[in-house]
């Protein structure tokens, strides 16, 4: 099967932590109980941003097979928005009560939970179910998408992503290393690696978030998977000693070299190869990777060669090792007036088949189950798909919850975590100051 790499994904790995200062527009332009036409769609009208061609495309092609009945009764007909100008879109679309029938929700969950107030957004848990298709999204993806929005179904899994630590096996094996079922075992296993010359982890302190999502994990297998919403309820600081503690642990990867040289000024890209050139043991990343993974073009190492294992385990900790980070990318709803019974057929009929047409044509895992037989590039996609469908409560990332300028303060600084240019805990403390200051 080929895989190929959806244009701007690493931008989307970080979604739901753009900027969204212009809510307030939002209140007054979508005030009231959203009163207006409800006349029935002419179309499966669907906003897009530019940045993402595989849903678009997938749907295209589904609109001419799977779909064709549906189709024929509501065309679809996609607009594009560059990714930057969404949200100012679905305010002025919202403010003239004209939002598209199916739509790219915003780049927060804060601005999609606002149109939801507002009468504006589809109940997708009560239109799956009356459809009878609820149960073909995966229960992973359905606990990721309400820890976003405040327990509620609010938008499609058109992607879903899991993340953990892509290992080579070959260098696991030559160098006798299994697979660390606890933090002590990863640890032992990096200062082994790292005495025969092999650089353990490959990581961008550039983005800064590859260095964050390490400690965020560390924290919901130490204190539990409520480590990071009890911050953002204020039941806790992320100066508490316990939260310094696992900003100290990540610290400690980088203060003993375990990412090698100049930590800091790599970039995602350069951070992939390393780890695909095979000059880097471990990589931790989501399943977007997989397609880098798949292609012999960019893997040097063998998909053969590559593993997936979840974060380990703290020893005392609260967490479990099978509570995995997850995102859905940019998540995608539907407008409430226009859910009818031809626009409830396309949502039925995508719901069945989209699953399968994403892995099949663009190597996508999406958060909607697989129905018809597609065979996986290799045994590591065959192993996170396994793993999706088994996981039933996941966790978010280190600044899922936080505002626009926690989350920049936090990528920021997270290389000089790594590199020591900043103690743990004034990086804890730097962070909670801007969480207060909001």
């Amino acid at each position: 099967m080929s895989l190929r790499m959806p244009h701007a994904r690493r931008a989307r790995l970080s979604l739901f932590t753009a900027a969204t200062a212009s809510l307030a527009l939002v209140t007054t332009a979508c005030g009231g109980s959203g009163s207006g036409s409800s006349a029935a769609p002419k179309e499966f009208s669907y906003l897009s941003v530019t940045e993402n061609t595989t849903v678009k495309t997938a749907l295209a092609t589904m609109s001419k097979g799977a779909c064709k009945a549906a189709n024929d009764a509501l065309p679809l007909k996609v607009e594009t928005v560059p990714q930057t100008s969404l949200d100012q879109k679905l305010q002025l679309l919202a403010g003239q009560d004209a939002l598209p029938v199916q739509f790219a929700a915003g780049n927060a969950p804060a601005l999609t939970q606002q149109l939801a107030k507002s009468g504006k957004v589809a109940d997708l848990e009560k239109e799956l179910k009356s459809l009878g298709v609820l149960d073909q999204l995966e229960p992973a993806a359905v606990s990721t998408i309400k820890a976003l929005y405040g327990g509620k179904l609010q938008v499609l899994p058109y992607e879903y992503n899991i993340e953990g630590i892509f290992y080579n096996k070959k260098i696991f094996q030559e160098n006798a290393i299994a697979v660390p079922g606890t933090w002590d075992e990863l640890v032992a296993a990096a200062a082994k690696l790292d005495a025969k010359n092999v650089q353990p982890f490959s990581a961008s302190g550039q983005q800064g978030w590859p260095i964050t999502r390490l400690l965020s994990t560390y924290l919901y297998r130490s204190l539990g998977p409520d480590a990071l919403q009890k911050v953002a309820d204020g039941k806790a600081k992320l100066t508490d000693s316990e939260y310094v503690k696992a900003a100290e642990e990540i610290a400690g990867l980088g203060k003993k070299g375990y990412f090698g040289k100049g930590v800091g000024s790599i970039d995602y890209d350069t951070a992939m190869n390393q780890f695909l050139n095979g000059k880097a043991a471990m990589f931790y990343m989501g399943n977007w990777a997989l397609a880098n993974i798949s292609d012999e073009k960019q893997n040097k190492v063998g998909a053969e060669n590559v593993g997936f294992m979840p974060f380990p385990a703290v020893s005392g900790g609260k967490g479990s090792i099978d509570q995995y980070p997850s995102n859905v990318g940019l998540g995608i709803t539907l407008g409430a007036k226009s859910f009818d019974k031809k626009t409830g057929d396309w949502v039925s009929c995508i719901a069945k088949n989209y699953g399968s047409t994403a892995l099949r044509d663009h190597g996508s895992i999406s958060g909607f189950k697989v129905n018809t037989g597609v065979m996986d590039a290799n045994d590591v996609t065959t192993k996170v798909r396994k793993t999706i469908s088994e996981s039933k409560q996941n966790v978010l990332w280190f600044e899922a919850l936080f505002s626009t300028k926690a989350t920049t303060v936090s990528q920021t600084n997270a290389a000089g975590l790594v590199t020591g240019s900043m103690k743990p805990a004034a990086f804890m403390q730097t962070v909670q100051d801007a969480l207060t200051a909001k």
